[in-house]
């Protein structure tokens, strides 16, 4: 019998990776789409026009923060799995838009929860809640670990600690398969150009062939441990085959700075990033993570999940994909933009 899985957050890059992961393992893939996320399909557009692909995915228009909404479609769709990756992700805009992120973040993971709970009488389910290593925060070891203590430092991972304890508490508490991945820094060629690490691929493919001239950042001194997301959406779907719903943090273990990201990406186009990178203080966020590095042993031992891809591999794939988009927007008229 046909597994099917519905995906909340389809149309972002670990949605269209998971998608891509199921579709490959036979599944039928739901996906939940906002009406404002309509023309931003990009994603998903190599399996929507795929002769057969694109019959076993089925999208549907609604939003996690409309719960009436939500347990209509779940009823409808019917999934044996539930993947909520539905979130305003950015840590930037958290700080802008910090009551919008608590309600999509945080109340759309509860919104989930509540419908797969419904759900539940009808036939079994299991749920995956996207946590983030933006909880710990203001870490108090190095690395962190499935025990370590949170301290978010901005309004996404304040909302992100709030959807993790509700899905412990609908495990515990309805006996819901609820598994909650804490996955630490995770990115390829689909990570959204707003985040720092797109940004700086971009930028130094778009420099090299002379469409750009100079990049602005805030803190290049941060460090995060980085991974390559095809790698992290394959440890989402083990947690949902393993025996027991747990939480497990996914991590390469491994710590880098941006200033170390710049050196790589710059590096491989034969460019010194120094010559083309500035600091403002504009760009710097009210409070900051200084340092996230995970342990990820865990997932090891009881998932038998590593990562495949070093850091950087990671970058090299990166700098390749953005190194052909400025070939391609290099070939087309338009406006020579100066600065990311």
């Amino acid at each position: 019998m046909t597994r099917r899985a519905l995906i909340t957050g389809i149309t972002g890059q670990d949605g269209s990776y998971l998608a891509d992961l199921l579709l490959s393992k036979g599944y039928e893939v739901h996906g939940l789409v906002r009406r404002s996320s309509t023309s931003g399909l990009a994603r998903l557009e190599h399996i929507l026009q795929h002769p057969v692909l694109g019959q076993r995915i089925v999208l549907h228009h609604g939003d996690v923060t409309d719960g009436q909404a939500l347990s209509r479609i779940m009823l409808e769709a019917a999934p044996d799995e539930i993947y909520n990756l539905a979130a305003q992700s950015h840590v930037g805009v958290s700080f802008e838009q910090p009551v919008y992120t608590a309600m999509v973040t945080g109340i759309g993971a509860l919104n989930v929860l509540e419908a797969a709970r419904c759900l539940l009488s009808r036939h079994s389910v299991r749920v995956y809640q996207a946590s983030s290593s933006e909880m710990f925060g203001l870490v108090t070891e190095d690395p962190q670990n499935e025990r370590t203590p949170f301290h978010p430092r901005s309004p996404y991972g304040c909302a992100k600690v709030f959807a993790y304890h509700q899905t412990v508490n609908y495990r515990e508490s309805y006996g819901l398969f609820a598994a909650n991945g804490i996955l630490f820094n995770h990115e390829s060629p689909r990570r959204g150009e707003m985040f720092v690490t797109r940004k700086i691929t971009r930028a130094a493919a778009r420099i090299k062939l002379g469409l750009q001239s100079r990049l602005t950042l805030g803190n290049l001194d941060a460090k995060r441990d980085w991974g390559y997301a095809p790698d992290y959406v394959h440890a989402m779907w083990l947690m949902l085959q393993h025996d027991q719903p747990d939480d497990f943090i996914i991590a390469s273990g491994q710590q880098h700075s941006v200033r170390e990201w710049l050196e790589e990406a710059f590096g491989l186009l034969d460019l010194d990033w120094r010559d083309y990178v500035q600091t403002d203080p504009r760009c710097l966020r009210p409070t900051d993570v200084d340092r996230l590095r995970g342990d990820s042993t865990k997932a090891r031992k009881q998932l038998h999940w590593e990562p495949a891809t070093s850091f950087r591999e990671l970058v090299r794939i990166m700098i390749q994909h953005d190194l052909e988009l400025a070939r391609r927007e290099s070939s087309s008229p338009g406006p020579t933009a100066e600065e990311a």
